[in-house]
């Protein structure tokens, strides 16, 4: 028996259709089904690589491993990845295809549309129940003739339609009525009923709102969902970045300051330096706030160039080679890691029309892009004994990157998830400044807390004995902290019902 299928569509983008897809996937599992999640097509530059060596949206990898699941291509078939105002890099189930506008992009929907369906059927074929996830809003009618990931693909699958609204951001009701509107009248149909997230306040004074929107469009209110403080599930869009503003967060003896780039990806990378108490976190675009910093960090980007040609205009650069002057420690990570080199070479014009540009050559690296990404799972040991990881050690991540660094040492002898052997990471002679292509970095206990105390003796403080914590099977307690909420505000039993299994 082929899988029944269930979609969750939003008004617009940042509602919170990722976060309800994990927490249902995870409630479904509870229950005792064989759920996956889907996407069709995503735009993100969090992402993450499968197994098998493929590239998909981050959110998907975090409703896999709500399911129980190890990610796979087919839970997300097309990944779009900014590059600019106006284009983005495609990635078919799990490799580049092409760079398109987004004029190109819409020519070759009719393509990936055979690409979407084979999927969904692969996954249908091997599951009881999958959770189908929707992008931006389904009532865009600028974009609905090309669409082939909201109602097309609830067509398609048959499945009953949920829509969410964000009333965190108010106008929730002419938000959920306006969408419903601009449906044809037989996607109205399938719009079953009506999730409110990230509820502030009294419930009993929304009550008459609640009452007036099953009045008037006939269809129920299937919940609503506090705003949940805390939650340590993994955003899928730097959006959320917004609410992590400078001095909201804990206080902590070490101050670690992430440069937050225009195209920055896989900020999900320094999640777990939030998990150590002694970590103040910050995510800024000013050098004025790179005073103070005990740690600076370069994140990933998908466009290394434009990004460290944003640095140079905006004073950055200068401030960082000047902060490690006055030594403090600066780490990148992929494409910071390029960054940090002397030069970054495109003769291809993979990323930009520049042949070469001049890095910020705080490590003694020049960085070569080629045409083949590599997307690898990797798992390795440090063949150099560094300040803050002794030689030996074990490290994993993963690496999604299309530039190849080289040096004259490297840190880390990886194996990839294909079986091949490559060397990562350099450091300076001080090592006060280290760079490395490895994600998930940071999710290495010894090597995160390795650096902050690092960070510490020098600050004159003592260093703090790292407490191997299991990341994953933190990550596994937030989602069943998700679903318990979900559970208690949501009608899960009408959703049941909704799919034939009530």
């Amino acid at each position: 028996m082929r899988a029944r299928c269930l979609m969750i569509q939003g008004t617009g983008s940042h509602v919170g259709k990722s976060l309800i897809v994990t927490a249902l996937c995870r409630i479904f599992r509870q229950d005792g089904f064989k759920v996956a999640p889907f996407k069709a097509q995503n735009m993100s530059l969090n992402s993450y690589a499968t197994l098998d060596g493929g590239e998909i949206g981050r959110a998907q990898a975090v409703q896999a491993e709500a399911c129980g699941l190890e990610p796979e291509v087919e839970m997300n078939p097309i990944l779009l990845k900014p590059m600019g105002e106006t284009g983005c890099q495609v990635v078919v189930l799990g490799r580049p295809l092409t760079d398109a506008s987004a004029v190109d992009y819409h020519k070759l929907k009719r393509t990936l549309w055979e690409v979407v369906c084979e999927s969904l059927d692969r996954l249908r074929e091997r599951f009881e129940l999958i959770v189908i996830e929707g992008a931006g809003s389904p009532a865009e009618v600028n974009l609905k003739k090309n669409d082939i990931v909201n109602m097309k693909v609830a067509e398609y699958a048959g499945a009953p339609v949920i829509l969410v609204g964000d009333i965190d951001r108010g106008g929730v009701f002419a938000w959920l009525i306006g969408t419903l509107q601009l449906l044809e009248d037989r996607e109205r149909e399938m719009v079953k009923g009506f999730l409110i997230n990230k509820f502030r306040g009294d419930i009993g004074l929304l009550r008459d709102g609640l009452d007036f929107l099953q009045h008037y469009t006939g269809k129920p209110v299937l919940g609503v969902i506090p705003y949940i403080r805390d939650l340590k599930v993994q955003d899928e869009d730097s959006v959320s970045l917004d609410e992590r503003r400078p001095g909201l967060g804990r206080k902590g003896e070490v101050k670690v300051v992430v440069v937050r780039l225009p195209r920055i990806s896989n900020f999900t990378d320094f999640d777990p330096l939030e998990t150590e108490e002694d970590v103040s976190l910050i995510y800024t675009v000013s050098p004025d706030e790179l005073e103070g910093a005990d740690l600076i960090v370069l994140p990933g980007t998908k466009n290394t160039v434009a990004d460290l040609l944003f640095l140079k205009e905006k004073g950055l650069a200068a401030k960082i080679i000047e902060m490690r002057r006055r030594g403090v420690p600066v780490i990148g990570i992929c494409g910071g890691f390029q960054m940090l080199g002397g030069k970054i070479k495109d003769p291809l014009g993979v990323e930009s029309p520049f042949q070469e540009i001049q890095g910020l050559a705080l490590l003694e690296a020049s960085t070569t892009f080629e045409k083949e990404k590599a997307t690898f799972q990797v798992k390795g040991v440090a063949i150099e004994g560094i300040p803050y990881l002794r030689k030996g050690e074990t490290v994993e991540g993963y690496e999604i990157h299309m530039g190849r660094t080289e040096g004259s040492k490297f840190v880390f002898k990886l194996v990839r998830s294909n079986g091949e052997v490559v060397y990562d990471g350099m450091i300076s002679e001080d090592g006060l400044v280290f760079g490395t292509y490895l994600h998930g970095i940071f999710d290495n206990t010894r090597f995160r807390r390795g650096i902050l105390n690092f960070v510490r003796i020098r600050k004159g403080l003592e260093p703090i004995e790292p407490e191997e914590i299991d990341l994953k099977l933190e990550r596994l307690r937030e989602y069943d902290k998700l679903a318990e909420i979900v559970r208690e505000n949501v009608d899960i039993d009408m959703i049941y019902r909704f799919m034939g299994l009530g």
